[in-house]
């Protein structure tokens, strides 16, 4: 995990100071800041859980997803689709799953040029290992309550509908 900051202040509070007096208000600043600096904590958080794996956050993402499917195979693009993800990402991810045993590949009979992700007996077991761990630290939020984290879902979403990843059908 990243080695603490310990700093005797909040630098993106100083920060939101700093250019709240310089180029005014901009609560936006502030956020962004935020933002990343927790995408920051919480990477290294459940990164250092799946790493023991093998795995990092992207590559069990994926496991995961595979499990969710109901024949435990999807096609790369699919797996890019629902990861939101560039598809040369997704190649490399399941590559590094295929080195580790977890996934295997084959072509897809259905689509003469494409490619299915199987994941394999060894891969649903790291996975289900993996999860167990990653709920005992309530995937790094764990100072969070349910309330919370739902909260933080409900204040993200509407970034995300904005973005195009989903229409949103909540009114």
């Amino acid at each position: 995990m990243a080695k603490p900051l310990a700093l005797d202040f909040d630098p993106i509070a100083r920060a939101d100071e700093l250019w709240t007096s310089r180029w005014g208000g901009a609560p936006a600043m502030a956020a962004i800041t935020s933002v990343m600096r927790a995408h920051q904590i919480l990477l290294s958080r459940v990164d250092a859980v799946v790493k023991p794996y093998g795995l990092t956050f992207a590559r069990y993402e994926a496991l995961v997803l595979l499990t969710f499917s109901r024949t435990g195979e999807l096609s790369l693009s699919k797996i890019g689709e629902r990861l939101m993800v560039h598809p040369t990402s997704v190649t490399n991810t399941v590559d590094r799953l295929v080195r580790a045993g977890l996934v295997a590949r084959r072509p897809n009979p259905t689509d003469g040029r494409g490619v299915l992700a199987s994941i394999t007996d060894r891969g649903r077991e790291v996975v289900e290992q993996a999860t167990r761990e990653l709920m005992s630290i309530d995937f790094g939020l764990e100072g969070y309550g349910p309330g919370q984290c739902q909260e933080v879902f409900e204040l993200l979403r509407p970034l995300r509908v904005d973005a195009g990843d989903f229409k949103d059908s909540v009114e």
